[in-house]
C-alpha cells in the first residue's frame, strides 16, 4: 500500500499523503482495512461494466479505478481487464460531458426519460472492433439519449466555476497536452448561443477525473513490465516487520530477492513516478546488482544481505517517521545507498585487501578498499543506457544524489564505527545540536548494516552462522598465502558466543542506542513538564516511535551467554578427559 506522511498539527495527529507518492491522487487519503477489504472483492471482470449511464455510474467508475490501482500495485491485473475498466471509466466521463452540453435546457427534467430508447438511426458496435481510443468494443449499442441528469450531474450545474482549483503545476505537462488535444475540441466544436454554454465548472470535474484516468495509466506503463509472483507478493506483505524474513523472500523469488523487494520500495515512496523511471530500466539495473552480489558465492556478503539492509532501512524510514525528514531525492538516494552497499562483495575484509596487496588495494590506495569498490562499480553500472535509474535527474540532483549516496557507503567501512558514534553524541550533546542530513542518514545504514544481532532470534542465529562461514573461509586462505589469522577467522580457535556477546554490547548495542537518540531528537517533539523541585516547566523529548530491536538484542544477548556457558561446560570436560589421557600415557 502506498505510504502516508504523518503531520502533527496543533497536537492534532492526521495523516497526508507524501509528496512522493505522486503517481496516486493526492485527494487520496489512507484507507481503512475494511475499505482495503472491499477493493479486495471487486469483481474487475463483471458485466456490469456496460451499464455506465446508470445513477451511480461515477461512483461505480471511482471505485472500480481505485480497485484496478490497488490490483495494479501487485501486478494482478490482466491487459484484457485493464482495458475494459479503463473504457468503462472513458465511458462514464463521455456521458456526463454529453449529458450536460447536449442538454437544450438545463432546468427541465423528465423523470420519466431516464433511459436509453433505440432510435431509428441507433448504431450498434460490434465486438472486436476498435473505437476512436485504440479500445476493444465490447457489445453495447449507442443510441440517442434523453437523460434524467443524476444527481452528480445536477452538481455540476448547480455549484460555481472552479476550473482555477487546477492549479498549472498540479498537472504535468503531458497531460496538459492531452487534456488539449481531448477536451478542447469535443468542447469548443459546436456553436452555442450564450445562455447554452457549459461552465467550466463542469469540464474541471471531468478534468480531475481525467487526470485520474492518466495516472493509472501511467501506472500501468510502471506495473506491467514487472510481475511478482503471488509467493512473493505474500512475502512482502511482512516488509513493514522489523524481523522481515529475507530467507523467505529469497526462496518466492527463486533466488532474486533484491529484484523483487528493490522495485517494491521504490513503487512505494513513489520514486518511480517521481522521477520518470523506466521501469524496465529499473529492472535491468536491480539484476545486475544482483548479479554482482552472487559473483563471488559468498556465504553472507550477498544479495540475501543486500535485501536485508535495504528492508531494515525501509522500516526506519517508515515506522518511525524518518522519512518526513527527507526529501524525495534523499529517499531515492537511501534506499539506493542500501541496495548497492555491499555490491561485489569478495568476501573477505578491507584488512585482507591490504595484507595480501589485491588489485583494490593498489587502487583505492589502501583506504576503504571495498566501499570504495562498491559505489564504483555501482556508479558505472548507472552510465549503462539501459541500467540508468538516474536519467531524469537534473545535474544538481545528480550531484546531491551521488555525494549522499557516497557519504552513506563510505560510512559502512567499519574503521570509522567509534569515530561515528563519537561525532553524533558530540552534536546530540550540545545545547542546540544541529543533525546534518548525510551523517544522519549514514548512521542509519551503517546501523542496518549491522542490525542482524537485533532481529529475532532465528534469522539472527542463522545469519551469524553464515558471517563466521565467510570468516573461516577467509582464514583458510590466509593460512594457504602465510598470512596471520584476522580475528574470528581460525575454525579451530574461535569462540562463537563470545564472540557475539561482545559484538552486541560492544558495537550492535551502542550503535542502535546513539541512533535511537538521534531519531527521537530529530521526529520527536518537545513536551513541557512540571519540575517536582521547582515550579518552572521543563522540555523534554519523548520517543513516540517502537523500538522493536531494544527486546530483540536483549533476546538473543541471553541466549548467546546461556550458549557461552554451555560451551564452557563442554570444553571444560573436553580437557578434564585430555588431561586423564595424559596421565595415563605417563604411567
Amino acid at each position: 500500500m502506498p505510504l502516508c506522511r504523518i503531520s502533527n498539527k496543533d497536537n492534532v495527529s492526521s495523516l497526508e499523503t507524501s509528496p512522493s507518492n505522486a503517481n496516486i491522487d493526492t485527494n487520496l487519503s489512507c484507507k481503512s482495512v475494511d475499505h482495503e477489504e472491499l477493493l479486495d472483492n471487486i469483481d474487475q471482470t463483471a458485466d456490469s461494466l456496460s451499464l455506465y449511464d446508470i445513477p451511480n455510474a461515477c461512483e461505480r467508475a471511482a471505485l472500480r479505478l481505485r480497485c484496478l490501482l490497488r490490483h495494479l500495485q501487485r501486478g494482478e491485473v490482466s491487459a484484457d481487464t485493464l482495458q475494459r475498466n479503463l473504457h468503462f471509466a472513458a465511458r462514464v466521463l463521455e456521458v456526463v460531458l454529453s449529458d450536460k452540453t447536449n442538454r437544450v435546457s438545463p432546468t427541465r427534467h423528465d423523470h420519466s426519460q431516464y433511459s436509453c430508447r433505440n432510435e431509428p438511426n441507433s448504431t450498434t458496435a460490434e465486438e472486436g472492433s476498435i473505437d476512436m481510443d485504440g479500445l476493444p468494443r465490447h457489445s453495447v449499442t449507442i443510441q440517442k439519449r434523453t437523460l434524467r441528469p443524476p444527481v452528480w450531474a445536477r452538481r455540476i450545474a448547480d455549484d460555481d466555476d472552479e476550473l482555477s482549483e487546477v492549479q498549472p503545476d498540479a498537472v504535468p505537462p503531458e497531460v496538459r497536452e492531452w487534456l488539449a488535444s481531448t477536451f478542447t475540441r469535443q468542447v469548443a466544436a459546436p456553436k452555442r448561443k450564450a445562455e447554452e454554454k457549459p461552465k467550466f465548472r463542469s469540464v474541471a470535474h471531468a478534468i480531475r477525473a481525467g487526470i485520474f484516468v492518466e495516472r493509472i495509466s501511467r501506472k500501468v506503463t510502471n506495473s506491467v513490465m514487472m510481475r511478482f509472483p503471488p509467493d512473493v507478493i505474500k512475502v512482502l506483505k511482512t516488509l513493514d516487520d522489523w524481523s522481515f524474513d529475507a530467507f523467505s523472500l529469497s526462496l518466492a523469488a527463486n533466488g532474486t530477492p533484491v529484484k523483487y523487494l528493490g522495485y517494491d520500495l521504490l513503487n512505494r515512496y513513489g520514486i518511480i513516478h517521481k522521477f520518470k523511471v523506466i521501469p524496465q530500466v529499473l529492472e535491468n539495473f536491480l539484476t545486475k546488482i544482483e548479479e554482482g552480489y552472487c559473483r563471488y558465492k559468498n556465504p553472507y556478503h550477498n544479495n540475501l544481505h543486500a535485501a536485508d539492509v535495504a528492508q531494515t532501512m525501509h522500516y526506519i524510514l517508515c515506522q518511525t517517521g524518518l522519512m518526513n525528514w527527507l526529501t524525495d531525492l534523499e529517499i531515492f538516494a537511501t534506499l539506493v545507498a542500501a541496495v548497492i552497499h555491499d555490491y561485489e562483495h569478495t568476501g573477505t575484509t578491507n584488512s585482507f585487501h591490504v595484507m595480501s596487496g589485491s588489485e583494490s588495494a593498489l587502487l583505492y590506495n589502501d583506504r576503504a578498499v571495498l566501499e570504495n569498490h562498491h559505489l564504483s562499480s555501482s556508479f558505472r553500472i548507472l552510465k549503462e543506457e539501459d541500467c540508468n535509474i538516474l536519467n531524469n535527474l537534473s545535474k544538481e540532483e545528480y550531484r546531491e544524489f551521488r555525494t549522499l549516496v557516497i557519504d552513506m557507503v563510505l560510512a559502512t567501512d567499519m574503521s570509522f564505527h567509534f569515530q561515528q558514534l563519537k561525532n553524533m553524541k558530540k552534536s546530540l550533546s550540545l545545547g542546540e545540536p544541529i543533525i546534518d542530513k548525510n551523517k544522519a542518514v549514514s548512521l542509519v545504514l551503517h546501523c542496518c548494516d549491522i542490525s542482524h544481532p537485533a532481529k529475532r532470534w532465528d534469522l539472527h542465529h542463522r545469519w551469524t552462522m553464515q558471517l563466521l562461514e565467510e570468516f573461516f573461509r577467509q582464514g583458510d586462505r590466509e593460512r594457504v598465502m602465510g598470512l596471520p589469522f584476522s580475528p574470528l577467522c581460525d575454525r579451530n580457535n574461535t569462540l562463537v558466543a563470545e564472540s557475539q556477546i561482545g559484538f552486541i554490547e560492544f558495537i550492535v548495542e551502542p550503535s542502535m542506542q546513539v541512533c535511537s537518540d538521534m531519531l527521537e531528537f530529530i521526529l520527536t517533539p518537545f513536551n513541557t513538564t512540571d519540575n517536582i523541585n521547582n515550579s518552572s516547566p521543563t522540555m523534554e523529548r519523548r520517543s513516540k516511535f517502537k523500538k522493536p530491536w531494544v527486546k530483540c538484542l536483549g533476546e538473543n544477548k541471553k541466549f548467546w551467554k546461556e550458549r557461552a556457558i554451555q560451551d564452557a561446560q563442554a570444553k571444560a570436560q573436553k580437557d578434564a578427559e585430555k588431561n586423564y589421557e595424559e596421565l595415563d600415557d605417563k604411567k
